[in-house]
């Protein structure tokens, strides 16, 4: 019978769980449940007692690593304490979110114990043994993982699973402080140095992906290409929407060809076959051709739309719900102008 344990960890506060970890406690709830395996929660947290009552009705016992020790990112403390967790669970099957607090040391901890692991799962399935999807080749070719090595490690992808919200309330899970022998610490994180929000262009947890494509800086119908303008309406929709930025390949390499280019604009935010496969619930493409390259990397965005001057771009080919054939610069310059109304109206 298998044993199921999922690892999580607190966000910035050192006492509320991430919402990466409170989408992996509802994998485990449903694999438990599928398979009916034993499942408990651990937790790494300066403060672990507010975390755990997150987790109320998903687990029996939550086994807690909890100091000033943890409060912040750091492989030696992290490893240490997931190890341990590991350990005093003798769990067969460990899910813990692919965060970047966690990525960098789950490996290390398999390791550790003598067990597998596999990154990026998008979907845990079977009926009677674990089966892991995971895609490949910029999300064109998925497939189904299974392993007879235990423990073994699944790292799930943000976005896949809904996050952990029990269904009335629980009894408080039995609290088992695991003890940790730390190592000498060499790091000590001393704070953070973040950008401001109106220049963080990238948000994960946002719920509109704004994709800019090169139509933007080509020749206008006045015959000018207008840059700067359309620098100011995208940044100016992302500060009054919060949404995160995505882009096409075209319109980023543009910067080493000489021409005219936005500056906030980086790789990072290239969307498609060779950039990222964002999960939003909605998504707004302007100035772009929808093509098949690109659009691969909105397998994951729930509700498409687009603004583009073609009425025959690859958005209108079944690859959008809906296509405002319209010019994108006088479109933004309206939706800011409301969005602007509403702020101060508020």
């Amino acid at each position: 019978m298998e044993r199921i344990l999922v690892l999580t960890h607190a966000d910035d506060s050192g006492a509320a769980l991430t919402k990466g970890s409170l989408e992996a406690v509802t994998a485990g709830v449903d694999l438990a449940a599928r398979l009916g395996a034993e499942l408990a929660v651990g937790i790494v947290a300066k403060h672990a007692s507010h975390a755990a009552a997150q987790v109320a009705g998903a687990a029996p016992r939550v086994l807690a690593v909890q100091g000033e020790a943890f409060a912040q990112a750091r492989f030696t403390s992290d490893a240490a304490a997931c190890t341990e967790i590991c350990r005093a669970a003798q769990a067969t099957i460990v899910l813990a979110p692919e965060s970047s607090r966690f990525a960098r040391v789950m490996a290390s901890v398999a390791a550790r114990v003598g067990g597998a692991i596999d990154t990026h799962i998008t979907a845990i399935g079977g009926a009677e043994a674990v089966e892991a999807t995971r895609w490949f080749y910029r999300q064109r070719i998925e497939a189904v993982i299974s392993r007879d090595k235990r423990p073994w490690f699944l790292l799930l992808d943000a976005g896949t699973h809904a996050p952990f919200a029990g269904d009335g309330p629980h009894a408080l899970p039995d609290e088992i402080a695991i003890a940790v022998e730390l190592p000498e610490l060499r790091t000590n994180v001393t704070g953070f140095r973040a950008p401001k929000l109106d220049q963080q262009t990238i948000r994960p947890d946002a719920k509109l992906l704004f994709v800019a494509g090169a139509g933007w800086t080509k020749k206008q119908p006045d015959g000018q290409v207008h840059a700067e303008e359309a620098g100011n309406l995208i940044l100016g929709f992302l500060g009054l929407s919060g949404a995160s930025l995505g882009s096409s390949k075209s319109l980023v390499d543009q910067g080493g060809e000489g021409q005219p280019v936005l500056p906030f604009l980086t790789h990072l935010n290239q969307v498609g076959q060779t950039g990222s496969t964002p999960r939003h619930a909605k998504g707004l493409a302007t100035c772009c051709h929808g093509e098949e390259p690109h659009v691969v990397g909105w397998r994951f965005i729930g509700e498409r739309r687009a603004v583009s001057l073609d009425a025959n771009c690859g958005w209108t080919r079944g690859k959008a719900d809906v296509v405002y054939v319209a010019d994108a610069f006088q479109v933004m310059a309206k939706v800011n102008e409301l969005l602007g109304k509403a702020a101060s109206s508020s």
